[in-house]
C-alpha cells in the first residue's frame, strides 16, 4: 500500500477565461439578459471558472458591470484616431468628410455598440457614475478629437470654423441622429440599407459644408 499524498486539486476550472476575455463573456451575459437578469453564476459558467474565482476578482455584480463598461470603453477609445488622421491629411474635404460619416455609421450603428448604449442608458439611473464615465471617456473624448481635426482643417483653409466643438457636434448629429433614433427605438430591427446610409452621409456632409465650407 502506498502512502503518497494525492496532488492538490486546482482551484477553479482549468482553461477558464481570465482578464479581458472574462469581461467580454460577462458583457455578453449582460447584453443577453440585461443587468437585472444577469447572474454571477451564469458568468462563471460561461467563463468556465468557479464562482469563488469570479468573486475574488469582482466581489459583486455591480463591480463586474462597472468593469465591463470600463473595458468596453478602453477597447474602443482610440478607434477613431486613424480615421481622423486620414481626415486631417485630405485635400478633398467633401470626400474626407464622407469617409468620416461612413466610419461613424459603421461604428456607432453597429449592433454591439447599439446594444451597449442601450444597456448603459437603461442602467444610468442605477449606476450614474458608470454612465458618466462612459460619456466622458468615449463620446466626449471622440468629440474633442473631431474638434481638433476640424481646427486643423480650418488652419489649412479647408473649412471656415469659429467653434470647432460645435461644428463637431453638428456633423456628428447630422450623420447619426436619424438612423440612431430609428435603430434604438426598434432595438436594431429596422436596419438601414447601405444605400440609405449613403444618402444620409451625403446629405449630412452637404449641409455641413453649406455652413462651414470655403467654396461658394
Amino acid at each position: 500500500m502506498t502512502t503518497s499524498a494525492s496532488p492538490p486539486r486546482p482551484r477553479g476550472r482549468p482553461g477558464g477565461s481570465r482578464g479581458t476575455d472574462l469581461l467580454a463573456i460577462a458583457r455578453d451575459v449582460f447584453l443577453a439578459h440585461q443587468y437585472s437578469g444577469a447572474t454571477m453564476d451564469a458568468v462563471a459558467a460561461r467563463a468556465r471558472i468557479s464562482k469563488q474565482t469570479l468573486y475574488r476578482q469582482y466581489p459583486s455584480k455591480e463591480v463586474l458591470y462597472a468593469a465591463v463598461v470600463r473595458d468596453w470603453v478602453d477597447r474602443g477609445r482610440d478607434s477613431m484616431s486613424p480615421h481622423l488622421q486620414q481626415l486631417m491629411q485630405t485635400d478633398d474635404i467633401q470626400q474626407g468628410l464622407l469617409g468620416l460619416s461612413r466610419t461613424l455609421h459603421a461604428g456607432v450603428l453597429s449592433p454591439p455598440v447599439l446594444q451597449m448604449r442601450t444597456l448603459i442608458a437603461a442602467e444610468a439611473e442605477r449606476f450614474p457614475e458608470v454612465a458618466a464615465d462612459y460619456v466622458r471617456r468615449s463620446w466626449e473624448h471622440n468629440q474633442a478629437l473631431l474638434a481638433d481635426a476640424f481646427q486643423h482643417l480650418a488652419t489649412r483653409g479647408l473649412l471656415r470654423i469659429d467653434n470647432p466643438q460645435v461644428a463637431a457636434e453638428q456633423l456628428t448629429w447630422l450623420t447619426l441622429a436619424a438612423p440612431l433614433n430609428r435603430l434604438t427605438l426598434t432595438a436594431g430591427a429596422a436596419r438601414y440599407t447601405a444605400e440609405e446610409l449613403d444618402v444620409v452621409a451625403h446629405e449630412a456632409v452637404t449641409t455641413f459644408l453649406d455652413r462651414y465650407g470655403t467654396v461658394g
